[in-house]
């Protein structure tokens, strides 16, 4: 009897049969950019051999002009099909299938050669694009159906066809970026025609044995999208075209509301893809935050689809539906929806992995195998870097003992659990806990170690993070000024007043948790919604409230001051740091920069602008809360190399650079991997 019935059932498709009802999601990895086959096929296999029962790829180019950018994976040529062959090849022999995106960026594309139904150049896009004529789609509709023969040639099981997230096909469907009057433009008729005629000829192409996966947007999240009727409509006929599958794809690209960061609710759509349950009879798979076992088999159990997308997640752990099917749910690596490596290094040009899992597109090369030696290795600080090390080393057969000063582990993350929108944290931190036990690491909490403890291990490493970096301001030893690690721990009381010190991740995530109030909206779907602006794509075209964003009112009165004069926010991550920036302004926070800190007085901080100190000003406030950045902890690890030892210095004890649990946890993995 297994817990998660509805997830682990089969799904009977006619012609094949998916083993589970988990499919792992595209993701622009980067992978099948490095050329190196071997190690697409590894990421890829190793999730197969953790049971998934469907993956997709990340978006494969069917040409040029459609491609995301110069230099991305396409399917056009004979190589292309040997290349791809190891991957499906690989995967085959793993006991998986496999699903090769076909995405034509249209307007998206970065590039000057890209294309669109009209000549409307995109938000998130330096290029313009060209509108196509008569000659020229057809063109486009021939490159896709080539594409997914040419995939089929390569041994695929199936095609996802993309037509959501704004991209190409999508770029039809709506007048926010259609504005043709022909045949493909015009009536919603016109506007559907070109998506169903790609699913009709590539169903053609094909045969009847082959997966055909249509990503279908089901809430547009921009002006002048699609309503839920059209969403229907296409539905159906995509269905009529030959589609096996219809996926759910959840706002565009340049939409203004979250869809997929951590602060975004669990499963916060799955209610989209319930409206379209009973509307056609194929298949129906749901997406977006969806990263437990038991999120999954509610949504499945509740009738808000048939099958279950989980991207991210599976870079997290790739034996994500095998530990679900052993019974070791709690030993799932949690997917904590940060972005830091996933999405950021995707919009960033680089190599996609994942901050909890380091090894993730990285399978081939972070290799993970038992040590010849077994050593009695100590560690010195239970945060990320320390952790990760800990299970790393444990993995590889060594003897493990891991102290912290504190009561509890989990270091800098015990305080990034309280901001509002980070709770996934708190599952983060249990993980950690678990695996510990798990594998017999041992823990000593509560107990400051010196260096005449360590003596008798093979190895010490520290990772005793980061202290707060001292500002220097004038006064600041008032009783009104308080540190993050006080306000963060709930040990500062704060006024209705705050002047926030340093704009970096902390001073956000400070504010964050200062103006919110209550339960956080990422624990109320209904409250987030109300938040951001999202509406029933059945009441209000492409899902936008008309009243737009209706957050709570603030609970305090917050100024968030920084020394650099540029905008606030600059070095947050790629894709979240415009999430913080809205957040905070739709609270109301002032943005102030290019300040320099004069002196800490009793209404406030006085402050001047420039390198001339001008204009001086104080800045009304019942309490100052400085997140001015941070100094590596060595104490410790100077004290040892003045004895003659040298300890191996992690995480935020060697490079205190914000809280980068990601440098962190990979700097300690990659090191645990050579002792």
């Amino acid at each position: 009897m297994t817990d998660y019935p509805h997830l682990l059932a089969p799904l009977d498709l006619g012609f094949t049969t998916l083993k589970n009802r988990v499919l792992m999601g595209s993701m622009h990895t980067g992978l099948e950019e490095t050329r190196d086959w071997n190690r697409v096929a590894e990421f890829y296999a190793e999730r197969a051999r953790g049971d998934v029962a469907l993956m997709v790829t990340g978006g494969i180019g069917p040409n040029l002009e459609g491609s995301v950018l110069p230099g991305a994976a396409m399917m056009t040529t004979a190589d292309d099909v040997r290349n791809h062959s190891v991957v499906t090849g690989r995967v085959h022999e793993a006991g998986g299938k496999i699903a090769m995106q076909i995405l034509h960026a249209g307007r998206y594309a970065y590039g000057p050669k890209c294309v669109a139904p009209s000549a409307i150049k995109s938000p998130i896009s330096p290029f313009a694009p060209t509108e196509l004529d008569e000659a020229g789609i057809e063109k486009q509709i021939a490159d896709i159906v080539s594409a997914a023969v040419l995939a089929r040639e390569a041994g695929y099981d199936g095609v996802e066809i993309m037509g959501s997230e704004g991209y190409f096909l999508n770029q039809f469907i709506v007048t926010h970026t259609n504005k043709r009057t022909d045949r493909w433009g015009g009536s919603y008729e016109n506007r559907m025609r070109l998506p169903v005629d790609v699913v009709r000829r590539v169903r053609a192409a094909v045969g009847t044995d082959f997966i055909i996966i249509y990503r279908l947007s089901m809430i547009d999240l921009v002006p002048n999208g699609s309503t839920f009727d059209e969403v229907v409509e296409l539905a159906q006929a995509v269905e009529a075209a030959g589609a096996t599958i219809i996926n759910t794809g959840i706002g565009w690209h340049e939409a203004r509301i979250p869809t997929i960061a951590t602060s975004v609710p669990r499963a916060a759509f799955a209610w989209v893809t319930r409206k379209l349950m009973g509307k056609v009879s194929i298949p129906v798979i749901t997406s977006n935050r969806i990263n437990t076992p038991e999120v999954a088999e509610d949504v499945l159990a509740t009738g808000c689809a048939d099958m279950v997308s989980m991207a991210r997640p599976m870079l997290a752990d790739a034996h994500f539906v095998a530990k679900a099917k052993a019974g070791k749910s709690g030993t799932i690596a949690p997917c904590i929806a940060c972005n830091q490596a996933c999405l950021d290094h995707t919009f960033s040009g680089k190599l996609t992995s994942c901050l909890v899992n380091p090894r993730a597109c990285h399978e081939t090369e972070l290799v993970i195998s038992k040590a010849p030696t077994p050593k009695r290795v100590a560690i010195v600080g239970a945060g990320p870097a320390g952790l990760s090390t800990a299970l790393t080393c444990a993995e590889r057969g060594h003897d493990v003992t891991v102290f912290d000063k504190a009561s509890e582990i989990g270091g800098q993350l015990n305080m990034a659990k309280m901001v509002p929108g980070k709770e996934e944290f708190h599952g983060f931190v249990d993980w950690y806990g678990r695996m510990v036990a798990e594998m017999g690491i041992k823990v000593e909490l509560g107990r400051a170690v010196s260096a005449d403890d360590l003596d008798g291990y093979d190895e010490v490493i520290i990772a005793t993070g980061v202290t707060p970096r001292d500002p220097g301001i004038p006064g600041q030893d008032a009783p009104h000024v308080v540190s993050y690690v006080d306000v963060l721990r709930g040990k500062a009381d704060v006024g209705a007043r705050v002047a926030v010190v340093g704009a970096g991740g902390i001073g956000f995530d400070v504010s964050e948790y200062l103006v919110h109030q209550g339960a956080s909206p990422t624990e109320n779907l209904p409250e987030w919604m109300a938040e951001w602006g999202v509406a029933d794509p059945a009441e209000h075209r492409g899902g936008l409230a008309p009243e737009g964003p209706r957050p709570e009112a603030p609970a305090r009165e917050v100024t968030l001051l920084q020394r650099k004069a540029e905008k606030h926010g600059k070095r947050l991550g790629k894709t979240t740091g415009w999430i913080h920036r809205a957040a905070l302004n739709m609270k109301n926070v002032s943005f102030v920069g290019g300040v320099n800190y004069e002196a800490v007085e009793d209404g406030g901080l006085r402050v001047s602008f420039g390198a001339a100190r001008e204009n001086p000003t104080l800045i009304e406030a019942d309490t100052i809360v400085l997140c001015a950045g941070q100094e590596p902890e060595r104490s410790l690890a100077d004290a040892l190399i003045a004895r003659g030892i040298t300890p191996h210095v992690i995480g935020g004890a060697d490079v205190a650079a914000e809280l980068d649990a990601k440098r962190a946890i990979d700097q300690g993995t990659r090191l645990a991997a050579t002792l």
